[in-house]
């Protein structure tokens, strides 16, 4: 009966993981199509970010409100940099302001 301390532990140390950032994030950060550049897992093309080496998709905003997605430049194309505002929840980039940087 030793296993289910140590698996009860394990799970409720992997939920606490993967619950709330309570840390707001300001910063920029890599952002194009998860689906399409990030290899993220997806039925269609996602707008997606990259924190601190991990790839998460983002709520409040999407590939499709920053031009055509499928351009030379946007965002199933290319990588582009973007000045990013919000938390990480739930495995999820909450967007409060998300914003590309223009390519020079």
């Amino acid at each position: 009966m030793k296993i289910l301390p140590i698996l009860c532990a394990t799970i409720l140390v992997s939920c606490a993981i993967t619950q709330n950032t309570s840390e707001s994030i300001n910063l920029i950060a890599k952002a194009s199509c998860g689906t399409c550049n990030f290899d993220m897992t997806n039925d269609e093309c996602e707008l997606a970010v990259e924190i601190d080496k991990k790839h998460y998709f983002v709520e409040g905003s999407s590939v499709d409100g920053h031009g055509d997605a499928h351009s030379a430049t946007g965002l199933c194309s290319t990588i582009r940099d973007a000045k990013i505002i919000g938390k990480v929840r739930h495995g999820v980039f909450v967007a409060e302001s998300f914003q590309l940087i223009p390519i020079n």
